[in-house]
């Protein structure tokens, strides 16, 4: 008998590997960070003992939830202003929040909140985009959760830096200080075509290259991007970024929604990844992403939820439930997007995505013990014919009962054990009363 730390013995598993493989009545052991066994609870209760043992009946096992695009320490901006377009929502309002409010407390500890709400609602890997990325890096750490995350890159002045040369060596420095920690990787993330000059470009291009991480950006997301990027580049946006050299399997494209058969030619030749954020653009009413015809072109595409001030929830579940609707409805074919094609968005094909495939997204031996219990104890997941179809259509955040994490227990009995969520909330609404007083003065 081999001793493990951790034995999870009962419930039905869901591998999401290539086969889609399913384990009746089965079983994990871990040991240190790492998924050792799976199986059935007789296999491998017959092969593994542990002082740690989780009763896993009536549950859901699977790979942790992957959110492949969000803003963490937004959580403090949430709800301060809906129902608007992309640009006005953008110019008019969160700018100006970000321009008066964001510091690095803000950022540390709207992180820490997102994290919390990530966990409690079973993401164990999330991507960011924001300012002071070393406090959410810091943040994730102190919430053992797996993290790609980027400093936002602009051409004009952010509250982190004056320059674009200081953004840029600012991510160098996140490279630097971060390179081969087992949590968090670090991407160059320009914050888009319409708030990034060519230089900035090409430079983050360069960074991006130089340390072989992941460039990721803003991309098309709505009509009137489209436009004003064609009248100002006088090509496509994604012509253009072939001309500077970005498209490799190394670029991730959040949103994508006005890409084009054109496009998704050259993003499937190239092996660029797109990130699916149907939510947020659905809120901004930005437009309904040929998800379908991505997939058709062979190409990559993860699941997201932008962040908290444009779709109000970092919950995964919801986001796949409307991934999966979105595209019925506006094809009108019940067909599309089944629902093992969605969790498989939020788990396995966000780790590939994100760089993370060879350590996260699916559940098989060797790969990092990242994994999430649904109690299907409950009412609404009661009865249970078919799981996938349960995960995107019945679930819902509340239902994730335990959560691990690189083989680390962070919740049990949906209570964290990393975080002092009450600490984390108190503090949180403390700067929101400063938001707010700065929203009601003069600039």
């Amino acid at each position: 008998m081999t001793e493990v730390d951790t034995l999870i013995l009962g419930g039905t598993i869901l591998c999401l590997d290539d086969g889609m493989t399913r384990i009746d009545d089965g079983a994990l052991a871990i040991a240190g960070d790492t998924l050792v066994a799976l199986g059935t609870q007789a296999e491998l209760q017959g092969r593994f003992t542990s002082r740690n043992i989780i009763d896993g009946t009536k549950t859901l096992i699977m790979p942790g939830l992957i959110n492949s695009h969000t803003h963490a320490a937004m959580t403090c901006f949430r709800g301060i202003a809906d129902d608007m377009n992309l640009m006005d929502w953008l110019n008019h309002y969160i700018f100006p929040a970000e321009a008066r409010n964001v510091n690095p407390e803000l950022a540390y500890w709207g992180s820490l909140l997102a994290c919390a709400e990530m966990i409690k609602s079973g993401t164990t890997s999330f991507c960011d985009m924001y300012i002071f990325e070393e406090e959410t890096a810091r943040a994730a750490q102190e919430a053992g959760m797996r993290c790609l995350l980027g400093e936002v890159l602009f051409d004009f002045p952010s509250p982190n830096y004056q320059t674009p040369q200081e953004g840029l060596a600012y991510t160098r420095g996140l490279l630097e200080r971060w390179a081969g920690d087992p949590l968090i990787r670090i991407a160059v993330e320009p914050h888009a075509l319409y708030t990034c000059s060519r230089p900035l470009l090409v430079a983050a291009k360069n960074l991006a290259d130089e340390f072989q991480a992941p460039l990721a950006l803003h991309l098309l997301e709505n009509a009137a991007e489209k436009r004003q990027l064609q009248d100002q580049l006088g090509q496509g946006a994604v012509p253009y970024l072939q001309e500077l050299g970005c498209l490799n399997e190394r670029f991730i494209a959040f949103h994508g929604v006005y890409l084009d058969d054109e496009d998704l030619r050259i993003f499937g030749a190239q092996g660029c990844k797109v990130v699916y954020n149907p939510q947020s653009n659905m809120k901004l009413a930005s437009g309904c992403a040929p998800v379908s015809r991505m997939l058709q072109a062979g190409i990559e595409v993860g699941l997201g939820t932008d962040g908290c001030a444009s779709n109000n929830s970092l919950d995964m579940f919801r986001e796949m439930n409307t991934a999966a609707k979105l595209e019925k409805v506006i094809h009108a074919d019940p067909t599309l997007m089944p629902a093992p094609t969605v969790v498989a968005m939020a788990t396995r094909t966000g780790a590939r995505v994100l760089g993370m495939d060879q350590v996260t997204g699916v559940l098989k031996p060797g790969l990092k013990a990242d994994l999430i219990m649904i109690d299907l104890q409950s009412p609404h997941l009661t009865p249970l014919y078919h799981p996938y179809s349960h995960l995107v259509y019945a679930a819902n955040g509340a239902d994730v009962k335990n959560v691990f994490i690189n083989g680390r227990l962070v919740m049990k009995d949906r209570r964290l054990l990393t975080l002092n969520e009450e600490a984390i909330m108190a503090k949180v609404c403390q700067i929101a009363e400063r938001i707010r007083h700065s929203l009601e003065s003069p600039a």
